[in-house]
């Protein structure tokens, strides 16, 4: 056995895998059903958790146990200081996302997640195998709290520097994110994320040399091939988003699921344009305008978030991906319309196949 796969294999072999796959935690498209057909099918569940109250996260967990006993973790995000409000600012981003959608509400900025040390309760009273954070460490009693439950601990980082700091909090696993990832930047430093943009092999062969924890890849990885580069760079593990949105547990709108398919990797950006944070999304003409010359800079996270909310849920509703959150990885034109148990055994026979 090769030194890729023989590594991929103790990392199966100590979290209960069948393949070194795991569904990326993606808020808001990391319905059951997806964790319940990828942990199926021998790969690690997922949530996002980032806006789900304490009920809906206890139910999610329940319902992939009742689907499954394949592991699965629960992510969140490690909440940023509270942001410094502008009223003329906001009222500049509301008259121009008025041009996308339905009038913006006054009070709409005020949106917040739910309440963080509660998420983190009921995410201990989920009892999943695995926990793992997002945009920064947990605190070193949550840590403690974890590892007395025998929880193992996955951080996502960015940079070298962010995974030592992550070896030294105590964490178990690193999760390396590459810049070519759907979604948000994992960044630990909200303000620097554009500016420390690393790619996916650059990062995980520096973060491996650089910490003694198992790494696993994410970011832009949708094939088998991508799978076995992240296990030649020294990743233990590959994690995949973007390339399980186009399969039929999903359950994404179609407009966007449709759009991934013809999204090369130059038509895809990184913007604020959503949320405030950094975040890879398809470049449809509202990002376009949203990041032109002339349009208002983005508010803060969670401030800009609350003021996109109606136009986001217009375009869902109409079904017009030109308003939506669409994000992308680099390689959403890698993702396919198929069962995810197929993404999986595909993604990770290829990937056996390559490095024998």
């Amino acid at each position: 056995m090769s030194a890729p796969l023989a590594r991929a294999e103790e990392f199966c072999r100590r979290f209960g895998l069948q393949a070194p796959i795991l569904l990326a935690p993606m808020a808001g498209a990391c319905p059951p059903s997806l964790s319940i057909a990828v942990a199926r099918a021998g790969g690690l569940g997922a949530a996002g958790v980032l806006l789900m109250p304490p009920a809906d996260i206890l139910s999610w967990a329940d319902t992939v146990r009742a689907g499954t006993d394949g592991p699965f973790q629960l992510n969140i995000w490690i909440p940023d200081p509270a942001p410094v409000r502008d009223a003329d600012a906001e009222a500049r981003i509301r008259a121009f996302l008025g041009q996308w959608g339905p009038e913006v509400a006054p009070d709409a900025g005020d949106a917040a997640p739910p309440d963080f040390k509660a998420q983190c309760a009921a995410m201990l009273e989920a009892a999943p195998p695995i926990i793992s954070s997002v945009m920064g460490l947990y605190d070193a009693d949550f840590v403690a709290e974890m590892k007395r439950r025998g929880i193992a601990w996955f951080a996502n980082v960015s940079t070298v520097a962010e995974a030592r700091a992550a070896e030294d909090a105590g964490a178990d696993v690193i999760v390396a994110q590459g810049a070519e990832a759907g979604g948000h930047r994992g960044c630990f430093d909200a303000g620097t994320a554009e500016q420390t943009a690393v790619g996916l092999v650059s990062l995980v062969p520096a973060i491996v040399d650089a910490v003694k924890l198992p790494v696993v890849a994410t970011g832009g990885i949708a094939d088998g091939r991508g799978v076995a580069a992240a296990l030649a760079l020294g990743a233990s593990a590959a994690q995949i988003g973007t390339g399980f949105l186009r399969c039929p547990e999903s359950t994404i709108p179609a407009a966007w699921a449709d759009a991934l398919a013809r999204t090369p990797p130059e038509e895809t950006m990184v913007s604020r344009v959503f949320s405030g944070r950094a975040g890879r999304s398809i470049a449809t003409r509202y990002v376009r305008a949203a990041t032109g010359n002339d349009a208002p800079d983005p508010a803060p996270y969670p401030i800009q978030r609350g003021l996109t909310a109606a136009m986001r849920a217009a375009g869902t509703n109409e079904g017009d991906v030109d308003r939506m959150q669409a994000w992308a990885g680099q390689s959403a034109a890698l993702a396919r319309a198929i069962p995810a148990a197929e993404v999986l055994d595909q993604a990770w026979h290829g990937a056996q196949s390559l490095l024998r």
